[in-house]
């Protein structure tokens, strides 16, 4: 997602697959895979069950509207949207496409409309910036989590990053502008304008509104105190001087995608977050495990050069008060606990909040390991077996991770909120993607004392499970895991258990055309794909599973050896990023292109996905940007038009699109479209760049001349008031 260094931090030699076996087959060897079948299952998360083609699935909600929605549609009930430069939302006809939540938005009752100018200082209790991952929670009446319910809700939204030529009157005024030192109303603004919204929404009259009384209304940010739970609480790798006994964190940071759990509550992952931090080189009074992990996270590091880290933002110099001094992460002192070179390993991990119980404290899920996560995506819960979640470590060349829970999932615990968290999520195994080249692919266990993860291991010395979970990364390097283009969101088929995941994009410096693997088949990957694995027996506990790449971005009028999807002027896209697929099992695509901005904004695309091994085995030819060419044989799956790719949505300009989820009775969309007009300054809001969203809160049309643009979630509706999509 946005924001991305050009370099990675991923120095290991592992090869694209653990093993490579045999010479590349070639041309002469095609085969042609057979039809997986898909399997029905429980879809229990949702508290709904699964129909045949064409029917319908309907649950109870304790009042308002019910979850009832078509399941495994055969086909899609739009035509698909034109591609667009326009400063505005587009939607298919008969849609209604309107702003919910913007930039600035107040979540408290007599709290004043967000003046827009740049002089707003309150974001504690405004919507943060940068909207991105989001899910929509039902609301009982009494108060209490309901799956079922679609027209009262608390919908959770993560907030990025920031513009700051809109966030500021004047920009950012730097340190050395300021005597030294960030002005702090500068800074409060920033850290208070990440992290997360959890806002109560509700449908009144056939229209969504924020109730902005609510008591549910809660901004979590880099000011709110967390606890650290799991295998890594209290290691002494994250002992610090904000944090002595490592069991407490200073808020979250740079949160991209999210997840969401069996008993209600909303889990935000941290990306980017070791950009905020720096050091001076301090290398003499680190030992050599310390350099070794501070080097593989990319900590203080702009390219190799120790300093400020590429997104740093001086928080350190606004006070010399423990919440801001800690982005110094400068080993200065005998003792870790005397100075903050132990900060940056606070961060990586997932949090979870309960939205339901705004008085707690988050949740640092250290079990989910440390990296730069991407999302915690939960495959459908089933009673009696454990719980299954997936990451993406969203940084070229990295790689994909699963955790499955020690206990078996009890759906009585559904009403216990983070209680239910400690139990689920704190003790399990985490496990890292292989996939082969012969299709296939196996999860290594990432355990202390367990594939050579112990104190003499050549990479690091793990001595514990807490060591492991902190230098995830190096654990991962050291059995073998697959390097990806840039894993970014995952997400779990309802109905057959398959998981997809977006690679967003690779790059020649990443992986040259002689180190390509089926997996990951382009060179010069600037559109990126999308890969999905069936595991084992259908069962998400598995240590086995089967693999194949669902669709390849490409601008359409590139050849078939690198358009292998067959898109069409109706569904070309490029870097898919956001990746979604509802209880009904229909699959939306969001994209975060820098490829193809001269022929479209970004946009989001939905289909109907088949099943893994529903296509054949094809070969790719690529060539790099030093002219080397290389082919390898992957199994590639249907055509986009076979799986009926169309273009839902676009964005205004500069924007990238990102969030999404869909009510139970799949009658409302949420989608957040963030950073409209990027790149913009101060004397640039005008209709060159992006002035989104208009006043009007109607999100098909344009801003007024001189506005400046908000990130906002959007809500859609369909004007006759049936299914979106189908």
């Amino acid at each position: 997602m946005g924001h991305h260094p050009v370099e990675d931090s991923n120095k290991s030699q592992n090869p694209a697959f653990e093993t490579i076996v045999s010479a590349r087959l070639s041309r002469r060897t095609l085969l042609k895979g057979s039809a997986s079948a898909a399997t029905l299952g429980v879809v229990s998360a949702l508290g709904l069950s699964a129909c045949g083609s064409g029917g319908s699935s309907s649950g109870t909600a304790a009042s308002g509207e019910t979850s009832t929605a078509t399941i495994t549609p055969e086909s899609l009930g739009f035509d698909s949207v034109p591609t667009s430069l326009e400063d505005r939302v587009i939607v298919p006809q008969g849609y209604r496409a309107e702003v919910l939540y913007a930039k600035g938005d107040p979540i408290e009752a007599g709290l004043s409309e967000y003046l827009n100018n740049g002089t707003d200082v309150d974001f504690d209790r405004r919507s943060g910036d940068e909207h991105d991952g989001m899910w929509f929670f039902g609301i009982s009446d009494d108060g209490r989590y309901d799956p079922n319910r679609s027209d009262r809700g608390i919908l959770c939204v993560n907030h990025e990053n920031l513009e700051d030529a809109t966030l500021h009157e004047n920009g950012v005024t730097s340190a050395a502008d300021n005597g030294g030192s960030r002005p702090l109303i500068e800074v409060d603004r920033e850290m208070n304008g990440h992290g997360v919204s959890c806002i109560e929404v509700r449908k009144v009259d056939g229209r969504w509104e924020v109730v902005r009384d609510s008591q549910y209304n809660r901004r979590v940010t880099i000011f709110t105190e967390m606890d650290v739970k799991g295998p890594a609480a209290g290691s002494d790798l994250l002992r610090t001087k904000s944090s002595p006994q490592g069991i407490k964190r200073w808020g979250t940071m740079n949160n991209c995608a999210n997840g969401y759990t069996p008993w209600g509550t909303y889990i935000a992952a941290e990306e980017n977050w070791y950009a905020y931090f720096t050091r001076t080189d301090d290398t003499a009074n680190r030992s050599d495990a310390e350099n070794t992990l501070a080097s593989r996270y990319a900590i203080g590091l702009n390219g190799n050069v120790i300093g400020p880290g590429w997104n740093y933002r001086e928080w350190d110099t606004a006070s010399s008060n423990d919440v801001y001094a800690r982005f110094d992460v400068t080993a200065t002192a005998a003792s870790p606990l005397d100075d903050y070179r132990n900060e940056a390993n606070l961060h990586g991990f997932a949090t979870e909040i309960d939205p339901f119980r705004p008085a707690q404290k988050p949740r640092v899920r250290t079990a989910f390991g440390r990296f730069s996560h991407e999302g915690v995506w939960a495959a459908p819960a089933v009673e009696g077996k454990p719980l299954v979640f997936y990451s993406g470590d969203d940084s070229r060349g990295e790689y994909v991770y699963k955790y499955v829970s020690t206990a078996n999932w009890d759906p009585a615990d559904a009403t216990l909120g983070l209680a239910a968290g400690d139990k689920y999520l704190d003790d399990g195994k985490l496990y890292v993607a292989v996939f082969s080249e012969d299709g296939t692919g196996e999860w290594k266990e990432l355990s202390y004392g367990v594939n050579g993860l112990d104190e003499n291991n050549p990479l690091y010395p793990f001595r514990n499970q807490g060591d492991v979970m902190v230098a995830t990364r190096l654990a991962a390097d050291h059995v073998g895991a697959t390097k990806m283009d840039r894993p970014e969101w995952a997400a779990v088929h309802p109905i057959n258990r398959e998981v997809y995941l977006t690679l967003t994009n690779g790059n020649q410096s990443n992986r040259p055309a002689d180190e390509t693997d089926p997996a990951n088949p382009r060179a010069v990957n600037s559109n990126g794909h999308i890969i999905r694995w069936k595991e084992a027996s259908d069962d998400n506990t598995a240590a086995t599973f089967e693999w194949d790449i669902f669709l390849f971005g490409s601008a359409a009028d590139r050849d078939t050896d690198y358009n292998l999807s067959g898109l069409t002027v109706d569904n070309q896209f490029s870097s898919p990023d956001g990746l979604y697929i509802d209880h009904r099992g229909v699959i939306w695509i969001q994209t975060d292109d820098g490829a193809l901005t001269d022929v479209t904004n970004n946009q989001m695309l939905v289909a109907i996905p088949g099943s893994v091994r529903d296509g054949e085995r094809k070969t790719v030819m690529t060539t790099d940007n030093d002219g080397v060419t290389s082919t390898v044989e992957s199994w590639i799956g249907q055509s986009a038009t076979d799986v009926q790719l169309k273009r839902f949505f676009v964005g205004p300009r500069g924007c990238e699109i990102t969030g999404i989820s869909l009510t139970p009775d799949a009658k409302t969309l949420f989608v957040n479209v963030q950073h409209p007009g990027e790149g913009g300054s101060a004397e640039l809001f005008n209709t060159d760049v992006s002035t989104w969203p208009a006043a009007s809160r109607d999100a098909t049309e344009v801003g007024a001349a001189g506005s400046r643009p908000r990130s906002a979630t959007v809500v859609i509706t369909r004007e006759d008031g049936g299914e979106i999509a189908v």
